[in-house]
């Protein structure tokens, strides 16, 4: 038997062990995180969890509520002690001064992930820092830092310049050259290719119904018969039908 049902049947242990985990946290648990909290520290066994939440439950000790197939257990508010108008006072001083503490964090943590040192001087780029931006916020900061210096600007702007000459040689080239193709002759072709394909496509079907036919009675594969025939289809080579222009 496990230590979990040893502890469970051993005057309720395992329900003691739940109730007072559940109202010392004050906050919901499902059955399945209740056992990986307490199972290593109380050895409480999986069944015996289940079980004592269960009875907790149905003895108005602590609440249950079901979310679809899953169930959750919290302490029974009206059970716990009401806190005094000093208590919530000082929860409530606690409370602004750990966001204050977490703010902080954030901070420094933004910073690092920025690759600096919270608090240096290292933390304000120098382009920041040669126009007088050493107060800006973080977020401009970042983008001062990921923009182009103005070197790098005049050489990119340099490169560009030479592409739009490149591209307006290549330009004035095809306006001069001669052996333009006129609408005329490019609705030709178009007719033409569109005859091509057409007949390509009705060979093709009736090629296929022919041999079709004649394997109904052959003895042997598909395969087999146009290896000997030697037929030759346009998959074996790639050959796709061109789509109508």
């Amino acid at each position: 038997m496990s230590k979990g049902r040893d502890g469970a049947g051993a005057g309720g242990g395992a329900a003691a062990v739940l109730l007072r985990y559940l109202r010392e946290q004050n906050r919901p648990y499902s059955a399945q995180d209740a056992f990986s909290n307490l199972q290593r520290e109380h050895g409480l066994g999986k069944a015996a969890v289940v079980k004592a939440l269960e009875q907790l439950a149905q003895q108005g000790r602590i609440r249950e509520k079901a979310y679809g197939k899953q169930k959750i257990y919290f302490a029974d508010q009206e059970q716990l002690p009401a806190a005094s108008d000093a208590e919530l006072r000082g929860l409530d001083a606690q409370i602004a001064a750990l966001s204050g503490q977490v703010q902080a964090l954030q901070q420094s943590c933004r910073q690092m992930e920025a690759g600096e040192r919270p608090g240096s001087p290292s933390a304000v780029p120098a382009a920041a820092r040669g126009h007088g931006l050493s107060g800006a916020s973080l977020p401009e900061l970042k983008d001062l830092s990921s923009s182009m210096t103005t070197s790098e600007m005049a050489k990119e702007i340099k490169e560009l310049k030479r592409d739009c000459e490149s591209y307006t040689e290549k330009l004035e080239r095809m306006k001069s050259a001669t052996n333009h193709v006129t609408p005329e002759e490019k609705e030709k072709v178009c007719s033409e290719q569109k005859l091509y394909c057409r007949e390509w496509r009705r060979r093709k079907r009736m090629a296929t119904e022919l041999l079709d036919a004649i394997l109904e009675g052959y003895p042997k594969s598909k395969k087999q018969f146009f290896e000997e025939v030697g037929i030759e289809t346009d998959e074996e080579h790639n050959v796709v039908l061109p789509a109508a222009v």
